[in-house]
């Protein structure tokens, strides 16, 4: 055998594991955007994520890549995001939230997204049914949005006095916003309620809102569903305390750290189903096929410490079906 050929047959031999070790161990890739910041999101609920990725066979940085893009509030970060994340060909989008969802879908119509919605997701247009989503997404609705109606009137029993309540959202979460004024606004005129709405979108924004309650005393606060809110929970429930002013929120983070009530839907949870749905399209399914899932779960969390600092006496009924209550 000529030298040349020996070398030309040993670089082959030596070149072919290396190449087939390489394809062995590349990973899928995973978008991950949220329109909040990476803190403010809460580790039990990227926990609940990464058990339903488990679930299905998937471990970040061992069988698969996640990137994650956060947009620290500020909704108009969203398109560029999902842009970039359709760009770098991951093999599925996590959306979270009405706005990242909906973002997400202008970037691609090919891209697997799996989304989480706060409503219905026909009626903000990103699925053609529920059970047949059809096109490239599909996800989980926790429901938030629509337990609007029923969080008033919870707060309407524990404050069966009140009649003029304040709605704070956040106006550049257009779509969330607006589905949360709409039901509000209709549930408040079936229980007799006058309603304020107040926007804020900034923390300085928050603080100038406090002021306004100082000044026009309402008798409790309604704070919407939105991710800005969110982060801003300790912000709010401090104010709140500081106002004496009884207010409800839509998720137990704002609960935990002193907030009086919250109902909504278990979100950890959900980001585990969303994970579990993310795991199904790696190993091939396909979005179209994969109904919506519908949330099962939701939570009435009353503080009772905080009624009493404000003086007021939970009734018993409130009591009885709530899913914790914080002494």
């Amino acid at each position: 055998m000529r030298r040349r050929e020996f070398i030309t047959l040993v670089g082959g031999a030596v070149a072919w594991p290396v190449a087939t070790r390489a394809q062995q161990t590349a990973m899928p890739v995973i978008g991950f955007l949220h329109p909040a910041a990476s803190p403010d999101v809460g580790a039990d609920r990227l926990r609940g994520f990464s058990q339903g990725l488990k679930d299905s066979g998937y471990v970040e940085g061992e069988n698969i890549t996640i990137i994650y893009r956060w947009a620290e509030g500020q909704f108009d970060r969203l398109p560029a995001f999902a842009t970039e994340l359709v760009g770098r060909r991951v093999a599925v989008i996590v959306a979270i939230g009405n706005a990242t969802t909906t973002a997400t879908k202008a970037a691609s119509k090919m891209t697997p997204i799996v989304f989480m919605t706060t409503e219905d997701p026909v009626r903000l247009g990103l699925v053609a049914s529920l059970a047949q989503p059809g096109g490239n997404a599909t996800g989980v609705n926790f429901y938030s949005g629509e337990l609007t109606a029923k969080r008033l009137e919870l707060l309407h029993q524990l404050l069966p006095a009140a009649t003029r309540v304040a709605v704070l959202v956040n106006p550049t979460n257009a779509l969330t916003t607006e589905s949360t004024l709409r039901d509000v606004q209709s549930a408040a005129r079936a229980m007799g309620l006058q309603i304020e709405v107040v926007n804020a979108s900034t923390s300085q924004e928050i603080n100038a809102a406090f002021a306004t309650f100082a000044r026009d005393r309402p008798d409790a606060l309604f704070v919407g569903l939105d991710a800005f809110l969110n982060n801003r929970r300790a912000q709010l429930v401090n104010l709140a305390s500081r106002h004496t002013l009884p207010a409800t929120f839509a998720n137990r983070d704002f609960a935990e750290i002193g907030g009086l009530m919250s109902y909504g839907s278990n979100i950890g949870d959900a980001y585990r189903q969303v994970g579990a749905y993310t795991g199904r399209i790696l190993k091939g399914a396909k979005p179209a096929d994969l109904p919506v899932v519908q949330a099962a779960k939701f939570e009435l969390v009353m503080n009772v410490e905080t009624a009493r600092m404000l003086g007021i006496t939970v009734p018993t009924s409130l009591l009885a079906i709530a899913d914790e209550v914080i002494e």
